[in-house]
């Protein structure tokens, strides 16, 4: 149909897992254009240092600024911030960082030990990581609940030094982004973006001190910048777009399933909305209410793209078919949308979050349930999780032997050693054994 606002599919099409497959295909964060853009900025900055992240700051965000101190963001105005918001808005920032930290708090992994009847001593070391970087979008983009979810978990987790680089486009930044970062305990916050803020807390410049991990979303600059520096520190994810998929039993207000929808169509045109439902009226009332309810949003123009390009109303067979598909998808947020979410959680492999019934939408999960919104996309929920305290942790191993104990493991330490033609590991064994 010329007029479809959204794909109709049924998974009982012979073709139906190609039009999935197309349905899900999404291009990757880069290209060959925008890598070399990146990699030179990449090698400007791991070589000029400040000089490099001032001159490419000064370019691409028109500022004129002499020295990385222009950029930094005093405590003062950190706190002023606070006062540049609502009293609505900061105490409801005030809320979502308490429940995000009360949440995480559960996350967090304790060192352990135990010891053998000969004395040996086994365990795990649990240590923060020393400094971490968070990446907050800037300019047009203002995401107060983006610097909460990454910089909280890292406080909670122990993290020394966290530094929030946002850019400032024309020297302009959001006060709830800055109010956000005084309220989550950010240690340094510097207004540069792009690349260069990348490279600079990837390999560190004069004023900037190198990071351990870089956390935070970004645009495709960003993206391909994370990529590159992977090894040199440690990142997040690759994040693509936002996705939504609920599972309907058709008993929910369809005009509630419509806006839950739009929840992510509304973030990006490549955003991905995606409903199933095993009755075939109730997908088509949906479908109406998407028709009324879409020209009432300020973003129809996004949304409108997503839903026809990226989004589908799916019939299944029943609801064991519709967590076969979901599982298949791996989506970044799942709604439960039934009366009986909890029948079917034991079955769902693979997602991101679980939103269960009717009265839990996507948007609580993005502001202030507590649980991290920060989630795998494209289908990684497959073998990541949402980022949480243990991304911001490290495990060391214990090892404690006694005599009696080393001896015994030398003799079989030994014996392997000697089967790998490893010669000293052998001898430097074998010098622990008591006769």
């Amino acid at each position: 149909m010329s007029d479809s606002i959204i794909t109709r599919l049924d998974a009982s099409q012979s073709d139906f897992n190609q039009r999935l497959d197309q349905l899900l295909a999404w291009e990757s964060v880069s290209d060959t254009r925008v890598a070399s853009v990146v990699d030179d900025i990449l090698h400007q900055v791991k070589t000029r240092g400040d000089a490099a992240v001032v001159e490419f700051t000064n370019k691409f965000d028109r500022r004129t600024a002499q020295s990385i101190s222009d950029f930094v963001v005093t405590p003062a105005q950190l706190q002023h911030a606070l006062t540049q918001i609502s009293a609505e808005q900061r105490a409801a920032l005030e809320v979502a960082a308490e429940r995000i930290r009360n949440y995480h708090q559960h996350q967090l992994q304790r060192s352990w030990r135990y010891t053998e009847a000969d004395g040996t001593v086994l365990g795990q070391q649990i240590s923060a990581m020393e400094r971490v970087g968070l990446y907050v979008p800037g300019g047009k983009a203002s995401y107060p609940s983006s610097v909460l979810m990454n910089a909280i978990p890292a406080k909670v987790a122990g993290v020394d030094e966290l530094t929030m680089v946002v850019p400032a486009p024309d020297g302009e930044i959001s006060p709830m982004v800055l109010a956000a970062a005084a309220i989550a305990g950010v240690d340094r916050v510097i207004t540069i973006g792009g690349a260069q803020a990348v490279a600079a807390l990837a390999y560190g410049t004069e004023t900037i001190a190198k990071v351990d991990k870089i956390v935070g979303p970004g645009n495709i600059y960003v993206a391909t910048a994370k990529r590159a520096v992977f090894g040199q520190v440690a990142i997040d994810m690759i994040a693509g777009p936002s996705e939504i998929l609920v599972v309907c039993d058709g008993l929910t207000d369809p005009d509630w399933i419509a806006m839950d929808l739009f929840s992510q169509a509304e973030h990006d045109e490549q955003a991905q909305s995606i409903l199933l439902c095993p009755d075939a009226d109730y997908l088509d009332k949906v479908e109406e209410s998407i028709r009324r309810l879409l020209p009432s949003l300020a973003r129809e123009s996004i949304a409108s793209v997503s839903l026809k390009n990226r989004g589908a109303l799916i019939k299944v067979a029943d609801m064991e078919q519709a967590i076969v598909v979901s599982n298949r998808i791996a989506p970044e947020h799942l709604e439960l949308s039934v009366a009986d979410p909890e029948a079917l959680l034991p079955k769902v492999r693979h997602a991101g979050a679980i939103f269960m019934g009717r009265f839990t939408p996507e948007a609580l999960g993005d502001y202030c349930a507590g649980p991290n919104h920060v989630l795998p996309t494209s289908g990684t929920a497959r073998f990541s999780s949402p980022l949480g305290v243990y991304d911001f942790q490290k495990r060391s191993s214990i090892i404690m032997c006694s005599a009696a104990g080393a001896s015994v493991l030398s003799k079989t330490a030994s014996v392997l050693a000697r089967s790998e033609y490893l010669e000293a590991h052998a001898r430097s064994a074998e010098y622990r054994i008591i006769d």
